[in-house]
């Protein structure tokens, strides 16, 4: 625990407000139905476009993202267009032959490195030969927090020390103070690095959030402390006041972001998933209802290999179940601590 409140003061401090854009409005499927891990209407065309093997649409997207500074959805299209490419890589292939110092390659192809080797035994060691592309993606745009986020994800599965996380953290915080990828990798480090401490990872998660503006997605970050705590079962307990802040913060961000969007759907399906193991129903129909169709891999394949199935019957469940509690098997805490190397999960539990 010393180790743990000696890091936080580097990661607990003032930032200033940074300028958040508007979310752009996804169009969700017709009638009941449910889509996983769907992209929005910026990202899809660029999707269509690598499906048939061309690149252009996505160095234009992430182009523009660079040039408006929309961090959040860069960082977002990044790590669904590196996971695009790890089964249809021809597209990025051929892309990185064409332009191999844009920056948005280089972002896709530190991501993807990443993702790679994250679920292997020999992660650590794997990772170590992955550095030279996350300096090149940082080098291409000194200002992108992006590189930073996946500097910090590769810093925790490398086992890297607390000094030069340290160092990665400040160097992302100076480019983007309130950049959500970088809280979570950074949230995730300090669970990792101190597996239990999670009033450490509260305590940063909370300061972070006080220090957010109200729109920010960093308002969601201790309800994902709280998702931690529920799914490691490890270390002291967290009274259940402070779990109830947490939810009671992220509701209040749900509230401010467009319903049955898929851009919100990440932090909403987590949410959902802590209402759920804190008992909290109607919160937690409210919360399925702003989700509307969007349902994400993550976090429900860590409780099952149909993360679209058990979605839909949690949701069969809210709409009939009144106030009776989750049937066995519905709702159990994943077997895998959040710091393992994580089944199905790639470096982006975000």
């Amino acid at each position: 625990m010393v180790g743990t409140m000696a890091l936080l003061p580097s990661f607990i401090r003032p930032t200033r407000m940074t300028k958040r854009s508007a979310s752009p409005a996804g169009r969700p499927p017709a009638g009941d139905e449910a889509v996983l891990d769907a992209p929005d209407t910026r990202l899809s065309p660029a999707l269509v476009a690598a499906g048939r093997g061309e690149y252009t649409a996505a160095a234009v997207l992430l182009a523009a993202t660079r040039t408006a500074a929309e961090w959040e959805y860069r960082d977002r299209y990044v790590r669904l267009l590196a996971a695009f490419a790890r089964s249809r890589p021809e597209w990025y292939e051929e892309w990185r032959a064409a332009a191999p110092d844009d920056p948005g390659v280089l972002l896709v192809g530190a991501q993807l490195a990443v993702d790679r080797v994250w679920s292997s035994p020999a992660r650590a060691e794997l990772l170590r030969e992955v550095s030279p592309l996350i300096t090149a993606a940082a080098r291409a745009d000194v200002g992108d927090p992006v590189p930073w986020r996946i500097a910090l994800d590769h810093a925790r599965g490398s086992r890297a020390g607390h000094r030069y996380v340290e160092e990665l953290w400040e160097a992302a915080v100076r480019r983007a103070p309130h950049h959500y990828g970088c809280h979570v990798a950074a949230l995730l480090y300090l669970a990792a690095s101190w597996h239990g401490s999670h009033h450490a990872c509260f305590d940063f998660a909370d300061r972070a959030a006080q220090d957010a503006p109200a729109g920010s997605l960093v308002q969601a970050l201790p309800a994902r402390a709280a998702f931690g705590y529920l799914t490691d079962g490890c270390g002291p307990t967290v009274p259940r006041a402070r779990l109830d802040a947490a939810a009671d913060r992220a509701i209040a961000l749900s509230a401010r972001l467009p319903a049955a969007d898929p851009g919100p759907a990440r932090v909403r399906n987590k949410l959902l998933y802590v209402l759920l193991r804190l008992e909290r129903w109607e919160d937690a129909r409210t919360q399925m209802r702003l989700i509307g169709p969007y349902a994400t891999s993550f976090p429900w394949d860590r409780l099952c290999d149909d993360p679209l199935g058990h979605f839909l019957r949690l949701r069969e469940h809210l709409e009939t179940a009144g106030t009776r509690p989750a049937p066995a098997g519905l709702l159990p805490a994943p077997a895998e601590p959040l710091g393992g190397h994580g089944g199905h999960t790639c470096a982006d539990d975000h």
